[in-house]
């Protein structure tokens, strides 16, 4: 069936020259940005044969320390983000999806995914408001409490549409065999969730990683990560190691991407 509506859309006239071009114009700007990473010259228009110095520059360069703090900020609150956001949104999922219907379960639905529909500048503001009205000091703290609200979504989607595939008679059938209802989820449901909440973990780290609007405006004085290093440093002038910098975070982005996709394909394959 999604094959056939596939296949319909393909048969509109215009829609091969328009996807191309959508693929031209994402896609471009990205291959060139990896291209020049290798470029030998320091400039970022003129090539000047294939070298590995910008690499070498972005570990061992003059910035390398503080490009190492902003990675380890990057990545330690990007674990902990996505390790939070994970287990409150598994929770959530099964309260959502488990629960019979109930007056509000659609606008609490609407709620868990209002942040991936509102722009990502409102949140930020909203967020500096927030921690600003309380008198939280801005720092390593108010990034990560900030990415942890912020990814629950994207954790909840992933796991609550694997959930929702999971039929409910392997949970009743563990209760009637005299399981507790955590033995019933910890035995039966969590291992057949578990391609869903890897997916979800996944989905959340890769989102807290590149996050750099809300990260700038909760973040205070002192603390960088790499895509506020990133933004820094272009304000003095983009250089090639700033190119090598931003193909490594587009790797690890791309390497995270498809462990989720495969995950989720594994745990169709299995369902």
């Amino acid at each position: 069936m999604k094959e056939k509506a596939l296949d319909q859309i393909k048969r509109y006239p215009g829609f091969f020259p328009m996807a191309v071009l959508c693929l031209f114009l994402l896609y471009t700007p990205l291959i060139i940005v990896m291209i020049y990473s290798f470029n030998d010259s320091p400039s970022i228009t003129r090539w000047g044969g294939f070298s590995l110095r910008w690499y070498e520059d972005v570990f061992f360069g003059l910035e390398a320390t503080k490009l190492r703090k902003a990675a380890w900020n990057s990545v330690t609150i990007a674990t902990m983000a996505a390790i939070c956001a994970t287990v409150i949104a598994t929770a959530a999922a099964v309260g959502m999806v488990r629960s019979a219907a109930w007056r509000g379960k659609t606008a609490s639905f609407a709620i868990l995914s209002l942040p991936i529909m509102v722009p990502e500048i409102v949140t930020a503001v909203a967020t500096l408001i927030f921690f600003s009205t309380i008198g939280f000091k801005a720092g390593y703290a108010t990034i990560l409490i900030a990415h942890i609200v912020f990814c629950i979504p994207f954790a909840y989607l992933p796991i609550a549409a694997r959930l929702e595939g999971i039929d409910s008679n392997y949970e009743q059938a563990a209760l009637d065999l005299y399981a507790s209802r955590w033995q019933a989820f910890k035995r039966v449901l969590l291992p057949l969730l578990a391609p869903g909440i890897i997916s979800g973990f996944l989905l959340a780290f890769i989102i807290s990683l590149d996050d750099f609007i809300i990260t700038n405006f909760v973040k205070g004085a002192g603390i960088e990560t790499l895509p506020t290093a990133i933004f820094g440093a272009i304000r003095q002038g983009i250089k090639p190691n700033i190119m090598a910098i931003s193909t490594l975070m587009l790797l690890v982005s791309i390497l995270f991407v498809t462990v989720s996709y495969f995950v989720g394909r594994m745990g169709e394959t299995k369902k």
